[in-house]
């Protein structure tokens, strides 16, 4: 939906230093009612793909899906879309050794931190536990990618690693790739498998549009 990227970029614009101005009139346009804050490209993926396999656009239902660019931005983010700013609701996946920073920008600006959920490493790593290691080793293979894994499997690095970890670092090492992975992987999961904090948080988000 154009409209929502103008205003993902328009917030995006503002938090790297630009006036938040021109936030306004596309929020008010649409209009935006709730934004899911992540972390990065590859998150948002993921919960795009989700709502996707359940029938549900967020962009039609006035729902921004929206990357940082990193966790500590998450205070400038609350205080432009939250209660002190646009008045948006505000929920969110964040990773467990990022949660203090989320708790103390939302508690802050009052919007409270209840429709966050949190991942224990990060939403790779619950995709890969939920999918399990071989399946995930599949859908590489299935991606044209086994020889990049196998390459990456045989670095001295990697030796004595568990599989999880292997798969998770992988997913990292080049550009593009955990935005490709995080599409791939919610639409291998069947329902009773999708991992806790990415049901929680579709489940938040669906139930009350």
């Amino acid at each position: 939906m154009a409209d929502m990227g103008d205003f993902r970029q328009a917030v995006t614009a503002w938090a790297a230093g630009g006036p938040g101005d021109g936030v306004h009139e596309p929020a008010v346009r649409l209009p935006v009612r709730a934004v899911v804050l992540l972390e990065g490209p590859s998150d948002a993926a993921a919960v795009d793909a989700l709502a996707a396999s359940r029938g549900r656009d967020l962009a039609a239902d006035g729902i921004c899906v929206l990357p940082m660019g990193g966790a500590m931005s998450v205070g400038r983010f609350v205080r432009l879309l939250g209660p002190g700013g646009l008045g948006l609701r505000l929920t969110g996946l964040c990773d467990e050794r990022e949660y203090p920073y989320y708790a103390r920008a939302l508690e802050a600006s009052g919007a409270g931190a209840r429709d966050f959920f949190v991942c224990a490493a990060d939403l790779e790593d619950e995709l890969i536990r939920a999918l399990g290691t071989a399946r995930v080793a599949e859908l590489i293979r299935a991606e044209g990618d086994v020889r990049a894994l196998q390459t990456f499997l045989n670095q001295p690095a990697q030796q004595g690693r568990t599989a999880q970890a292997q798969l998770r670092r992988f997913l990292g090492t080049k550009k593009g790739r955990k935005i490709h992975y995080g599409r791939v992987l919610v639409e291998a999961l069947t329902p009773d498998r999708v991992p806790d904090p990415l049901d929680g948080l579709l489940d938040a988000l669906l139930g009350r549009v």
